[in-house]
């Protein structure tokens, strides 16, 4: 996901803020002005007094917007500090102030970075240009006084060096404290929309938990439901036929559907003590189903009045338990399939074959031909449990009725302690 452009914008807060800020250091303005006044800061040349009130004014009153319009307001404070200075208004302190305020702003608030570094070097250059004016004008006028002209160390060199270097350290840290403060509120937006991103994963990956979790229930009861519930109808229909002529043949079948009933609810427990257990299917409450256990199936399915023949093909080779439960599932899917659409008198051919590169799951029904092979539950269901194990499936209508059922898994090497056969 692309990162959003950094866009820093004052809280109301902040805003509020700025106000007080901007009336405190008017308070703080007219006080200095009073003061640097009476103490005659520029001696004879002086400017009046009111020319410090209005100065106040000028310099204090842009800061109340300081974060809004950083670089105007950075600008106007300076020229209104370039010319106080310049026509010595009775106040400096204030003014110095401001001045690093609105610089530092203008770096730790302007959203476009190139014109925020245009602005403070400006201002920075314009600065230094002009002490240097300043500094060779005041050395111009004290060029006859024996201390100017003592050495290049006398004393008035001296306090110009002092003054040079605290305007580096003025506006350098202006500049400074400015980078690092819009570099400090860019790092914690970025920790901001990661933090946000990874949320909106978390709620993806939550939601997705679920809806793995409801799939694999739906397939999980759609597998044992149809099957056993689709035999004890097939028996109850074909106990009901004999029921008359026939009661020891009706009270076998009626045993069957109540052993039917029974593997039912054993399954269903199964299956809730599973969905119960953390780690779902890959606890041994999931892995009571194995190939092994096909035979069976295979029985039933011949019970239910579907003749099946079973084949195993090469040698049996370990399977791991999840892939044998599906395996298992796919194959229980196929018959029951089967015995609802195939007709009376379809029969099926079940094999299972092993090889070098992994174990194979075939099912071959005869019966009505099938035009087309529709999309249902449990087709989906065979074929999300084939790509769960990491194989493929083919459900293919066979030329003279019926379907062909492959459900192939290759295998890993695995170790005898996780797998069944």
């Amino acid at each position: 996901m692309p990162a959003v452009p950094f866009l820093r914008t004052p809280t109301e807060r902040e805003r509020r803020g700025d106000i007080v800020l901007a009336v405190v250091m008017f308070v703080g303005a007219v006080l200095s002005a009073g003061l640097s006044s009476i103490a005659q800061v520029y001696g004879d040349e002086q400017a009046p007094l009111w020319t410090a009130l209005v100065y106040a004014v000028v310099v204090t009153t842009p800061l109340a917007v300081r974060r809004r319009w950083p670089g105007t307001v950075a600008i106007i404070v300076v020229v209104a500090y370039f010319i106080a200075v310049t026509i010595r208004v009775p106040e400096i302190y204030v003014g110095n102030i401001a001045m690093f305020i609105a610089i530092y702003t203008a770096g730790a608030w302007m959203n476009d970075r190139r014109r925020a570094v245009i602005v403070r070097i400006g201002i920075i250059v314009s600065m230094f240009v002009w002490l240097l004016i300043t500094m060779y004008r005041d050395a111009i006028l004290e060029a006859d006084k024996a201390d100017v002209i003592a050495g290049a160390m006398s004393p008035y060199v001296a306090f110009m060096l002092i003054q040079l270097l605290l305007n580096v350290l003025y506006f350098g840290g202006a500049y400074y404290f400015g980078e690092r403060s819009w570099a400090a509120a860019t790092q914690l937006a970025v920790l901001e929309q990661r933090t946000a991103e990874l949320e909106r994963e978390r709620e993806v990956t939550a939601a997705q938990a679920v809806a793995l979790d409801r799939v694999r229930i739906a397939r999980e009861l759609h597998d044992v439901v149809a099957h056993h519930v689709s035999v004890m109808g097939v028996q109850a229909g074909a106990a009901r036929l004999v029921l008359d002529r026939d009661p020891a043949e009706s009270a076998r079948i009626l045993t069957g559907i109540e052993g039917s009933a029974r593997d039912a609810i054993h399954e269903l427990r199964q299956l809730l003590e599973t969905l119960r257990t953390p780690g779902g299917e890959t606890t041994d409450a999931a892995s009571t189903l194995a190939l092994d256990d096909i035979p069976e199936l295979v029985d039933a399915s011949t019970e239910a009045g579907l003749p099946t023949a079973y084949t195993v093909i090469g040698d049996p080779t370990p399977v791991p338990s999840l892939v044998a439960v599906n395996l298992y599932r796919i194959a229980q899917e196929s018959l029951t399939n089967a015995r609802r659409h195939a007709g009376p008198d379809a029969t099926a051919d079940f094999r299972v074959r092993y090889d070098d590169d992994g174990v194979e799951v075939e099912i071959v029904n005869t019966g009505r031909p099938v035009a087309q092979v529709r999309p249902g539950l449990g087709q989906l269901g065979m074929r999300e449990r084939a790509a769960a194990s990491g194989g493929t499936l083919e459900v293919t209508p066979r030329p003279f009725g019926g379907l062909r059922v492959r459900a192939r898994v290759p295998l890993p090497f695995t170790s005898e302690s996780s797998v069944n056969r």
